[in-house]
């Protein structure tokens, strides 16, 4: 599906609409019903073909956010054909704690890092005592690991150290895209609590921040951070994920009313944040949950769900994954060019991830959670019963040359 490639328009604004192509296969499908498969996300190593490589692991259906090690799957061919699930238990599993409690890692997304020529992952820590998540406030961490291509594994993980550890004893860059700068800098999003509140059901205010970084190779190094951006309810600021387009530097956060999106000269200090909105003024009615970018040499795409698109049936409204342009002067969505990249049959779409394969091509992976509305949340048969069944989804976005 998709428009012709040798077309362009003009949006609103002036904005030049830019056509593009989208191909949609399915990458893996299928689960045991105990568990599903979530956190689907590709990074790529690049090469003739590159070598492709789709991070993910497994959700208890019977539980909120349990999540177990961390899987792989890889493809030597452009993405065409898919090796299965492989866990990585030992470099990407739990580790037991003094207190007992567990310690493993979720919302980790890889990317290519070519100053140090790695495949570098970042997430965050989260803790369980008995297999289930303790009380807030909790302790985390940014985690971080690197792909050894030649032998398929992953590096043991490792926790990002950071210089105020009591004010980032909350800290964690978990289902973040970050941006990484010519001279091999990182700008990692992140977020952190900031202080309890009374507003339920959660109870913890965030802060959403960028860490600039340095990686070597082996560890990954905090420089500095950059404006600190809160709202003062509704938990504030959580999963903030990072672009640049033509020299500047666009922000989109998530917030449990709504998306909000800002910008910046420098990647590191942001215009205040504002509500993502139509190009007609009308809400976008993406809420609670993450957004993030596309972007080509010459435009700016937000992949995003939303309401009012007969989908109340998908808890917060998390399906379809729709895509649509972005006006970067007046930081809105062109509503007329708003699509569908992968189709609700469902189940959730949400926790995906984007790979920028090159100028031309960006790759969007998302599974499809078996979980559904409350009371029930388990029951994935409600999911089934409108045809999903655990699909992990590839949508594959091609620009003009």
């Amino acid at each position: 599906m998709g428009l012709s490639l040798d077309e362009t328009s003009s949006g609103k604004g002036g904005t030049v609409i830019l056509e593009y192509q989208t191909e949609l296969q399915t990458i893996s499908e299928g689960y045991d019903r105990h568990t599903c498969w979530v956190h689907a996300r590709p990074g790529v190593i690049p090469g003739s073909p590159c070598l492709a490589v789709v991070t993910m692991q497994k959700a208890r259906l019977t539980g909120d956010d349990v999540f177990y090690a961390l899987h792989d799957m890889h493809s030597l061919d452009g993405g065409v054909t898919w090796s299965k699930p492989v866990a990585h238990p030992e470099t990407l599993g739990r580790r037991l704690l003094e207190n007992g409690c567990q310690e493993g890692v979720s919302d980790f997304s890889p990317g290519w890092h070519a100053a140090s020529q790695t495949l570098l992952g970042t997430g965050h820590t989260v803790l369980y005592s008995n297999d289930e998540l303790p009380p807030v406030p909790r302790p985390r961490s940014t985690i971080y690991s690197t792909y050894l291509p030649d032998e398929g594994k992953w590096r043991p993980w490792k926790k990002l150290e950071l210089p105020d550890k009591i004010k980032f004893e909350g800290e964690g860059a978990g289902s973040t895209q970050r941006f990484d700068l010519e001279n091999g800098d990182i700008l990692l999003p992140t977020y952190f609590s900031l202080k309890e509140t009374a507003n339920p059901p959660y109870s913890i205010l965030h802060k959403a921040t960028i860490l600039r970084c340095r990686f070597d190779g082996d560890t990954l190094r905090y420089i500095e951070h950059g404006d600190e951006l809160t709202l003062p309810d509704n938990r504030g600021f959580v999963e903030p994920s990072l672009t640049r387009l033509k020299g500047k530097f666009y922000l989109t956060l998530r917030n449990d009313e709504a998306g909000y999106v800002s910008r910046s000269e420098d990647g590191l200090h942001f215009e205040p944040p504002r509500t993502w909105k139509f190009d007609d003024g009308s809400d976008l009615g993406n809420y609670n949950t993450q957004q993030h970018w596309v972007t080509s040499r010459e435009a700016l795409f937000l992949v995003y769900t939303r309401r009012g698109a007969n989908n109340a049936h998908i808890p917060r409204h998390r399906a379809p994954l729709f895509i649509a342009q972005v006006d970067p002067e007046r930081l809105c969505v062109l509503r007329n060019t708003e699509r569908i990249l992968v189709p609700e049959r469902g189940a959730k779409l949400c926790n995906f991830g984007v790979a920028r394969i090159s100028d031309q091509e960006s790759w969007v992976v998302v599974s499809e959670w078996m979980q559904t509305n409350p009371p029930n949340y388990a029951d994935y048969t409600v999911c089934e019963s409108r045809g999903s069944n655990n699909a992990i989804f590839l949508a594959k976005v091609k620009f003009p040359a």
